[in-house]
């Protein structure tokens, strides 16, 4: 199997504010035959570009990625992206600016669809010009979402994962929780990565089921310390030591912008433009993202006149199902 990872330089890119990055750059990984059609996947919140990685070192979604895998990189090409805005060697926060210091806060906002147009402009200049699918979960199903509706003739069909045409408010509610953390250990604390440390303990908290909390810590305990607080301590620091807190910062407010019918008019005119097949995967117990919300979605496109089908997953791992 061919494995290559790189950067793609895009000068000149305007975001959907109307601000103006001289050049960006975006970390990919490129996987399987050359020739071959190619997939796109796209990452969640703290993912990266490394989806399939090496036998040595395993992508996030190795497990469905390989030779002989469900996307099988012997008759597939698979390209996958570290966000703009991201952490991973694309720009971000922590890249340089025109004033020879690093963004951090005054990197520019960002939507889905900033994402979206970055990637699509990145696949052209890698020399390709139609994709066999676009995959992804969570904040990368919602840039499925917009692939959808953004570049619908550029691919074959897409592959919604536990996501939901708009975030709900309840979603931005924890992103909220979250994002307060961050700011005020940003600005009280010499080390900001408490703040970011609870943020994920946030986020792990909606990731999972109550199920799931209670089979697995079953209310054990060491030392006075209940199990389920010593793992969620430990998510929280390892978070905190390999991401940026002003990455997460943005690509939270990145997922708070999800809304498909956001300048399309009603949410009927939305899901009319979807011409492409799309084959939509939710998670019982998914509470950032019910699936019978996505449910009523793919049933809507089909009212609509679409192709659409839905599969809902019965696990007890939630939203981190996928």
């Amino acid at each position: 199997m061919r494995y290559q990872t790189g950067t793609v330089t895009i000068p000149n890119f305007s975001l959907e504010n109307g601000e103006q990055f001289r050049e960006v750059e975006l970390a990919y990984e490129r996987s399987g035959p050359e020739n071959a059609p190619t997939i796109l996947v796209c990452h969640a919140l703290t993912g990266n570009q490394f989806a399939v990685g090496t036998d040595s070192k395993p992508g996030w979604w190795r497990g469905l990625i390989h030779e002989g895998g469900y996307i099988d990189t012997r008759y597939y090409q698979v390209i996958a992206f570290n966000v703009l805005g991201g952490c991973d060697g694309s720009t971000g926060p922590g890249s340089v600016g025109a004033d020879g210091e690093p963004y951090q806060n005054n990197f520019p906002s960002l939507t889905v669809r900033n994402l979206v147009e970055v990637q699509f402009v990145a696949l052209n200049m890698l020399g390709i010009d139609h994709l066999k699918a676009v995959i992804g979960g969570s904040l990368g199903g919602m840039q499925v979402l917009e692939w959808g509706l953004m570049y619908p003739d550029f691919m074959d069909a897409i592959f919604p994962i536990a996501v939901t045409p708009t975030f709900s408010d309840y979603a931005i509610a924890f992103n909220h929780i979250a994002k307060q953390a961050i700011k005020y250990d940003l600005k009280n604390s010499s080390q900001p990565e408490n703040g970011l440390s609870l943020a994920r303990m946030v986020g792990m908290v909606t990731y999972r089921s109550n199920e799931l909390f209670s089979k697995r810590f079953a209310r054990s305990q060491v030392e006075g310390e209940f199990d389920v607080e010593s793992y969620l301590d430990h998510q929280g620091e390892k978070l905190a030591k390999k991401f940026n807190p002003y990455s997460y910062l943005r690509l939270l407010d990145v997922m708070n912008s999800h809304d498909i019918t956001r300048g399309r008019g009603s949410y009927q005119n939305a899901i009319q433009r979807y011409d492409v097949p799309v084959f939509a995967l939710g998670f019982s117990n998914d509470l950032l993202y019910p699936p019978d919300e996505l449910k009523r979605f793919v049933m809507d496109i089909e009212d609509a006149g679409g192709y659409a089908e839905f599969c809902e997953v019965d696990t007890m791992f939630g939203h981190d199902g996928f």
